[in-house]
């Protein structure tokens, strides 16, 4: 059996960089697969070698997936672009290439996950839509319940509306908010559609991982329970989608346009068994005696030749339209042959 693998991916599993960064690395001559330059398309196996920069990667070395939940401060940004200032990757130094999962705004606290699994990645981020991420809001005013009912009910926010939610008021100018959804700063433009002001935001649950007591700044590692909860739930997320992650807009909430989103059978030619005049060779407006249809069986009175002689014939052109485009004073002239 082949157990050889794309040196991208093996490059990628090993949590070094993401399978397009892999690809970059190899076309720029930076990547040795057993002592040789490695091309696009190469395939690593058992016992291969491979180089990055001269840093030595083998499967012996693969790095063991690693999970941490992390209680992320304000100021710090979530990006993997270490020559940003505050980035997360330098703020939690871990001593293996972690990347955060998802994002959380610079200016919000509170939960975030980092990891160098790339599958799970990329199954929570496409699953996005269907799990539920917890947070508690202060805003510069106080709220009342129209607010809280609007809050829940959806806002018209970056070209679409928002997903319904669960709003519940814990203080004067305070509340807890749970979405499925991940718009680009979704909390904010909210309570900004509605004429108030994010004081303060905090992430207090993932899925099935809550913040509970984790000081801020601090991290630790996901519980084994956590994580076997945690993949039990993403177990069905495909590993591609064709929906960006993270800020996605969602096409399915906005307002129906006409003449899109009709059944592929009302947008096409009319269906089988429609009348001929509804036809597609009627589009310039030809009468029926014109169209296709006819082929061969065309009427007498369009067939070249001398006119008939059977009994009660017409004569030659008489049965022909209008429409055909012939003056009226060549028809007089072929009745009168008779």
């Amino acid at each position: 059996m082949d157990q050889s693998i794309s040196l991208n991916k093996f490059i990628s599993d090993t949590g070094y960089c993401s399978r397009r960064e892999a690809d970059k690395l190899i076309t720029s001559g930076r990547v040795l697969l057993n002592n040789r330059p490695a091309a696009l398309g190469n395939r690593y196996k058992p016992g291969d070698t491979v180089e990055v920069d001269g840093s030595l990667i083998t499967a012996a070395k693969k790095d063991k997936c690693v999970y941490l939940a992390l209680n992320k401060p304000p100021g710090i940004t979530t990006t993997t672009e270490l020559h940003i200032k505050d980035n997360i990757i330098s703020f939690v130094n871990y001593p293996k290439r972690i990347f955060p999962i998802g994002r959380l705004d610079k200016d919000s606290e509170g939960l975030i996950f980092l990891t160098n699994d790339g599958d799970i990645i990329n199954k929570i981020l496409r699953a996005a839509n269907n799990h539920e991420k917890e947070y508690i809001v202060k805003v510069d005013k106080a709220i009342d319940t129209a607010f809280l009912d609007q809050m829940s009910k959806g806002v018209p926010i970056l070209d679409t509306r928002t997903l319904p939610c669960k709003v519940q008021m814990m203080g004067r100018q305070t509340f807890r908010i749970t979405l499925t959804q991940g718009l680009n700063r979704q909390i904010r433009r909210m309570c900004e559609y509605l004429g108030y002001e994010v004081v303060g935001l905090q992430r207090v649950r993932i899925m099935n991982v809550k913040l509970d007591k984790l000081p801020l700044g601090k991290w630790r590692h996901l519980t084994e329970t956590e994580l076997a909860n945690l993949k039990e739930s993403i177990a069905d997320s495909s590993k591609v989608s064709n929906k960006p992650a993270g800020g996605e807009r969602y096409a399915a909430q906005k307002p129906a346009q006409p003449g899109k989103g009709k059944p592929a059978g009302e947008r096409k030619q009319p269906a089988k068994g429609k009348p001929a005049s509804e036809g597609k060779q009627f589009a310039k407006g030809k009468p029926a005696s014109e169209g296709k249809q006819f082929g061969k069986g065309k009427p007498a009175s369009e067939r070249k030749g001398k006119p008939t002689t059977e009994r009660n014939q017409p004569a030659k052109g008489k049965s022909k339209p209008a429409t055909t485009g012939k003056r009226p004073e060549k028809q007089t002239s072929k009745r009168g042959r008779r």
